[in-house]
């Protein structure tokens, strides 16, 4: 394919290792799937949602859903694509009972359909051809079309639910950069039915996000809102970063995996070259660990809190990168980006790594999910701890390194 956008040269680039190889990945994947055949008894039907601060135990969520439920679900399916061993495939279907549920409580549905169905129903249909599958998934992303503004053009974040004026005023006409990976789901529907609403809500939105949420030196707003009676772009917040202006590292690693994934997809290399840039953006912030802080804006003297999640979406994403590099011949800047990725995998396993533990029942600890949350509440989990998209995105990570290349994404 020919370059839509000519490569930069005076791109600023950070240090990464010279990582030549991914042997090391071979050990985490042993240890990943240990870890998973022994845990998924415990875990059983639960949905895992945050946890380890202390006790590297999984919370579940209080009311029977969380947007987190398919996390561990995709880890389940990775397993089974890799092994073939029907306990990963066993223990993934237990959740279909819970999909159905969702899709029939309207105040759950939000952007976060992709998340859940693409790493449940769509895996299952793709490494089964189940039609209850394809079924459950169709209904999700025609879920997730319907939640569509025409006038903004853009995909609804949250649905107000009558908490409070305050409530309904904070959520609607607001999209967030989450969304980009829910995507995907949308694209893969357009495949399977051959509709153009589902591809044209999905590009539609992937160009609102590029044209409003990431900045000019690309780094990335977590949120952007638009007037609900106009749809007239309104300005730009970041709800779990420092501040509005600061740039939330779990938002640039959504915004990179995710661009990089749309363009894997669609084949445009102008995504594949904001991803590239969105990388640098984040590459250019890493320290010695190569592991990223809560928010790669702190002001001097703020506590360099990590968050392994950013780390692993983020090397996934780069892996991508490296990927369409690699297909478009660029083979300098193909190694750059892997070398970067494996980096980055590298310091999560010395660093933050819990498969060597028994008790542990999850992947990765030191996922900060809402810094100023904790910081409100007291809350230690919101600061430290297992998150079940951390540890999807460490295990996709991995299977990247080692030349996986199909996905439940598209």
């Amino acid at each position: 394919m020919d370059r839509l956008f000519p490569r930069r040269d005076d791109a600023k680039v950070s240090h990464v290792p010279a990582a030549d190889n991914a042997g090391f990945a071979s050990t985490i994947l042993e240890d990943i799937l240990s870890s998973l055949s022994r845990n998924s008894r415990i875990i059983g039907t639960r949905n895992p949602m945050v946890g380890g601060h202390n006790d590297s135990i999984w919370r579940y969520p209080d009311n029977g859903y969380f947007w987190t439920d398919s996390f561990f679900t995709g880890e389940l399916w990775l397993a089974f694509m890799v092994t073939g061993q029907s306990e990963f495939r066993n223990f993934a279907r237990m959740r279909i009972t819970h999909l159905e549920r969702l899709l029939h409580t309207p105040l759950w549905l939000s952007h976060d359909l992709g998340f859940l169905y693409s790493l449940s129903a769509v895996a299952d249909f793709k490494l089964t051809r189940s039609p209850e599958a394809r079924r459950l998934a169709l209904q999700a992303a025609d879920a997730l079309r319907a939640r569509f503004n025409w006038a903004g053009n853009y995909i609804l974040a949250w649905t107000a639910d009558g908490q409070s004026p305050e409530h309904a005023s904070r959520v609607q006409a607001k999209m967030i950069i989450d969304s980009v990976q829910n995507l995907p789901l949308l694209l893969w529907a357009y495949e399977e039915t051959g509709i153009d609403s589902y591809r044209d809500v999905a590009l539609r939105h992937a160009d609102s996000l590029t044209k409003y949420i990431v900045r000019s030196d690309f780094s990335t707003y977590h949120t952007f809102d638009f007037d609900p009676a106009s749809g007239r772009p309104v300005g730009g917040k970041t709800w779990q970063g420092r501040a509005d202006e600061s740039c939330w590292s779990r938002g640039q690693a959504w915004a990179i995996h995710g661009f990089a994934q749309l363009a894997e997809i669609t084949g445009d290399l102008r995504l594949h070259d904001l991803a590239a840039k969105l990388a640098d953006h984040a590459l250019a912030q890493l320290g010695p660990d190569h592991v990223p802080v809560w928010d790669y804006r702190l002001p001097e003297g703020a506590e360099p809190i990590k968050d392994s999640s950013a780390g692993s979406i983020t090397s996934a994403g780069l892996f991508i990168i490296a990927d369409i590099y690699q297909r478009t011949a660029d083979v300098e800047r193909a190694s750059h980006y892997r070398n970067a990725a494996l980096g980055m995998l590298q310091g999560l396993r010395e660093n933050h790594d819990l498969t060597g533990d028994p008790a542990a029942q999850g992947l990765l600890g030191a996922g900060a999910s809402d810094v100023p949350r904790a910081e409100r509440s007291g809350d230690m989990y919101l600061t430290s701890a297992m998150l079940p998209y951390g540890d999807y995105y460490y295990f996709e990570a991995v299977l990247r390194a080692l030349g996986h290349r199909e996905f439940f994404w598209h």
